[in-house]
């Protein structure tokens, strides 16, 4: 029996938005030498997400950076967020000052199995929890990208059409 995350719920009466959740796993605790330019990093970089133009929410947790679990035995920290579009996440994972930070990350996190983003469409409020991420990740990771799970690179608009760099609209 294969895991799905669920039916996407194509309606255009309430408004979507983009939910994201990527997965990490830490060389060093963040309180090591090691992550000590990362760890400096994450509070102005939270600001800086939350002052962002299309930012809706994101998980916080007392860890400070994502919410940890271990997910198939490997320790394992998970961001998630929620903008208005992906064009709101483009700008801050890329053209912000956040992007400067994603180019060195083989610094302070290790490989994990790919891909490690998934991006599905949420209501309009909705707040998704940790555990739905990763089952939309499980199956991304089972199914390739769909309406129900898809990634940066090949996306699904909240209509469930194809958009992008492969399958672009318009």
């Amino acid at each position: 029996m294969r895991e799905r995350p669920g039916p996407a719920r194509v309606t255009m009466e309430r408004p979507r938005h983009l939910a994201q959740a990527n997965v990490a796993r830490q060389r060093a605790p963040l309180s090591s030498p090691m992550m000590g330019e990362f760890a400096l990093a994450l509070d102005p970089m939270y600001r800086v997400a939350e002052a962002s133009p299309g930012f809706v929410w994101r998980l916080a947790s007392g860890e400070r950076h994502g919410v940890a679990v271990v997910e198939d035995g490997v320790a394992l920290t998970v961001n998630l967020s929620v903008w208005e579009s992906y064009a709101a996440l483009h700008a801050f994972v890329y053209r912000s000052p956040h992007g400067r930070y994603l180019i060195q990350r083989d610094r302070w996190f290790e490989p994990v199995a790919q891909p490690s983003t998934v991006l599905w469409w949420v209501e309009a409020g909705e707040r998704p929890t940790v555990e739905a991420a990763l089952r939309r990740l499980r199956y991304l990771r089972a199914h390739g990208p769909s309406p129900e799970a898809f990634t940066l690179l090949r996306r699904f608009g909240p209509d469930g059409r194809p958009e992008g760099r492969r399958g672009r609209r318009g």
